[in-house]
């Protein structure tokens, strides 16, 4: 069996502030091969985002805090307690990002061509005219019209889905191993929505490159993804290959999430919804984390003094050992 192109093991993060500790992830562990693409879902606050920006190294520490334990193996270095050095020389040039906002990701003040150069000078050490020309030809590749026209404008001067677009170019090109895209499409239409995700995908398939996708929306992951990974309260509660998660969930919340998707409702039946909040994370979880929010298995059952383990039902197929939450 070769090995994985990044394994996490029991990542954990907190951030400690004024107000108290914030236990944002818990004990999270996955693995990722190239060319595939590992969807991660769940509801705000659930530590997807925070789970690979820890990855990247974006998190200041102070308040992050990352235990000395915890491991992200990838290309003989770990990702979680490398130098800064380190990191900056694999940030933007193996592994890359593409965040939620691609407004207030963008520098207001250079222009687009600009933009989608600098990683190449910066990365691989070319002279400016060289990475403008290729810069030209990567907006080409994502579909970006009059190319060279474009390149001289500036981002308020471009659409959302254009920025989108921009953002995708700027993240691939210089051919990353691993491609974090972290919400891709936020306030995007459903139309563009799936042209930034065909795009996505297309690229990936040209590249092989390996990509995590990061998003609340199962429909999404539905078409895209070869695994899904489902977070709940800074932890994973289920994870498993695409196909038969999404065709046999286990997990009280992966149904709920699943049966909320207006698509999965007939006409003029009324929506599900998760009732309630996820919880703050201000202290550590004791028990199972959905028990107030669980009205699809059995709340009665779920253990209030340990966290359920996540155990291997199938292979795999990983899920938190649950009573109530595994309860139809």
């Amino acid at each position: 069996m070769p090995d994985h192109l990044l394994t996490v093991s029991n990542l954990s993060v907190e951030f400690h502030t004024r107000a108290g500790v914030n236990y944002a992830v818990n004990d999270v562990s996955f693995h990722l091969d190239a060319g595939e693409t590992l969807g991660i879902v769940g509801e705000s606050g659930s530590g997807k985002s925070v789970t690979c920006s820890a990855l990247m190294g974006l998190l200041p520490s102070p308040p992050a805090v990352i235990p000395a334990h915890a491991r992200a193996l990838f290309a003989g270095m770990d990702l979680l307690h490398a130098p800064e050095k380190q990191h900056a020389r694999l940030r933007g040039r193996r592994i890359s990002m593409i965040f939620q906002d691609p407004m207030t990701s963008l520098n207001p003040c250079m222009t687009i061509g600009d933009q989608v150069a600098e990683p190449l000078v910066l990365h691989r050490g070319m002279g400016w005219r060289e990475a403008r020309r290729l810069a030209v030809e990567e907006l080409a590749r994502t579909g970006i019209p009059e190319p060279e026209k474009r390149a001289l404008a500036y981002p308020h001067e471009f659409s959302g889905g254009m920025r989108q677009r921009v953002m995708i170019a700027m993240a691939l090109v210089t051919r990353p191993e691993i491609l974090i895209a972290d919400e891709p499409t936020t306030a995007l239409d459903v139309t563009v929505q799936k042209q930034v995700l065909d795009l996505l995908a297309e690229r990936q398939r040209e590249l092989g490159t390996a990509v995590i996708l990061i998003t609340h929306d199962l429909g999404v992951v539905r078409q895209y993804a070869h695994r899904i990974q489902v977070m709940y309260a800074g932890s994973i509660v289920e994870s498993a290959p695409a196909q038969e998660l999404l065709s046999a969930p286990r997990h009280a919340y992966t149904r709920a999430l699943m049966a909320s998707i207006p698509s999965a409702k007939a006409k003029g039946e009324p929506l599900s919804t998760i009732p309630g909040l996820p919880p703050t994370l201000r202290e550590p979880i004791r028990g199972c984390a959905f028990k107030p929010r669980n009205t699809i298995g059995n709340p009665a059952l779920c253990p209030v003094d340990h966290v359920p383990e996540l155990v291997e039902i199938s292979p795999g197929h990983l899920v938190r050992n649950c009573p109530g939450c595994l309860a139809n």
